[in-house]
């Protein structure tokens, strides 16, 4: 019992030593720069959901509000002149706030990096910030975005900044007009990042939404991974489709694992699949599937060539393998509730966990972020992952997801998210989905850890 105890320690860590991964070796603060409407505040939300994706503790403080909580009442662009002392007083103290917070995020709240989402359009401003990351021992890395296309900027004001809370009750000609006011009292102090006077600086500035880039003095691994994840990262308007194979014979025996081939049923599922694409009437679809025999089975009625990925494989359940719950309660209980205890870092016998899964799909959400409309067929474990990096979830929601047999999610970007539409295609499927039982303790009884789910949905 006690070598036992000893290999669950191993693969499953107590709360006390089972800390977030350590990427950075100090806090690191990622300063926007950039005149209003240009998408800092679209990468810092991105930015922010892609790091705490891959286990980095991260959080953006928008100074935007701070000043709304300081000027309940916005009037007009006014407020925005740089030569506005009174209200240049009041944005300078609702960037300090931010940096207060700041501070009380990396002390007190566990936090790794924080994102300083404002214009910092002044080398006054950008030095402020310096000098405090600098006392408290922070690095620093500004991320400038620039653009000068006409057609950019005004979808931008368009789709984000004509609805945010300042303009509630404005017309939108009146709200896009007094915007534009706004845009052009930024411009009269902006000052941008030079690659000679800013040498000592990292920073990467993005040029029209990423056409171009330059990148200066990276220090660290932390900030090499924002670098190439923000060069990945469009805006070019598209649909990602997450499903799970067809039902598989051991599915409906209700095993985990293996590489079984489809069920009948699987196979309905694989042709009414074809249809519903076939009438999406998608552009240059690309399609990827896994290793696994019932992805591609599932993907051969389209017609279409598919890419089969490895880092797309199920989780690897170790000596679970192709094991029913009931067989692994009987024969392994203590692992059974260790897993319901942490689902996300818990790690099989001899296999991975939620967590080692996250780490094996980080190049395909880093080509998913390059590509345009593409078709994943996948397994649950895997489904829930990409489908937690799209939604912002976090590690305790990611592995009880719900990601049914024979049902398509369509995932469409907007603005700061993600629409996700739910199109089940009437192939009738075992549920294989497992809630999270009350009772997790390691002495809990049988029927406890059992807990019934319905054989069909």
């Amino acid at each position: 019992m006690e070598a036992l105890k000893k290999e669950a320690r191993k693969r499953f860590p107590s709360e006390s030593t089972a800390s977030v991964p350590q990427f950075t070796n100090s806090p690191t603060m990622i300063v926007m720069v950039g005149l209003p409407a240009r998408g800092k505040t679209y990468i810092s939300k991105k930015l922010t959901r892609y790091l705490n994706w891959i286990g980095v503790v991260t959080k953006v403080f928008n100074v935007g509000q701070y000043r709304r909580k300081a000027v309940p009442t916005y009037e007009n662009f006014e407020f925005f002149r740089p030569d506005n002392e009174d209200a240049m007083k009041i944005r300078k103290a609702c960037a300090l706030a931010a940096l207060s917070d700041i501070s009380v995020f990396f002390s007190q709240e566990k936090g790794q990096v924080a994102v300083f989402d404002a214009t910092n359009t002044t080398r006054e401003r950008r030095e402020m910030i310096h000098t405090f990351a600098k006392k408290n021992n922070y690095k620093v890395f500004f991320v400038e975005s620039l653009c000068d296309d006409p057609d950019i900027i005004a979808e931008n004001i368009k789709e984000v900044k004509l609805s945010c809370p300042d303009y509630k009750d404005r017309s939108m000609e009146e709200a896009a007009e007094d915007f534009q006011k706004r845009i052009d009292c930024y411009k009269r102090a902006y000052v941008s990042l030079d690659e000679d006077f800013d040498r000592n600086l990292s920073f990467i500035k993005i040029f029209n939404v990423g056409r171009r880039y330059l990148v200066n003095r990276v220090l660290d691994h932390i900030q090499s991974r924002i670098v190439y994840y923000l060069m990945n990262i469009h805006v070019t308007p598209r649909s990602i489709y997450l499903c799970r194979h067809g039902e598989s014979e051991l599915n409906l025996q209700g095993r985990i694992g293996g590489d079984a081939d489809l069920s009948p049923r699987g196979r309905q599922f694989a042709c009414a699949l074809r249809d519903f694409i076939q009438s999406q009437g998608i552009q240059d679809l690309k399609i990827w599937t896994s290793h696994m025999k019932r992805t591609m089975q599932t993907a051969q009625p389209l017609g279409i060539p598919y890419e089969p990925w490895k880092a797309l494989n199920e989780i690897d359940a170790g000596v679970c393998e192709e094991m029913m719950y009931e067989e692994i309660q009987e024969n392994y209980p203590q692992e059974f509730a260790l897993r319901d205890q942490d689902k996300y870092r818990y790690r099989y016998p001899k296999g991975e966990s939620y967590e080692d899964l996250v780490q094996r799909l980080e190049p395909v959400i880093m080509e998913l972020e390059r590509q345009e409309n593409v078709l994943v067929i996948c397994h649950q474990a895997i489904m829930r992952c990409l489908l937690a990096y799209f939604l912002d979830k976090n590690g305790e929601q990611l592995p009880y997801l719900k990601c049914p047999l024979h049902t398509v999610l369509k995932l469409t970007p907007v603005a700061y998210g993600c629409k996700v539409e739910s199109i089940f295609l009437n192939i009738e499927a075992v549920n294989t989905h497992r809630d999270k039982p009350v009772n997790v303790a390691v002495t809990r009884h049988t029927e406890d850890a059992l807990q019934t789910v319905p054989d069909h949905f």
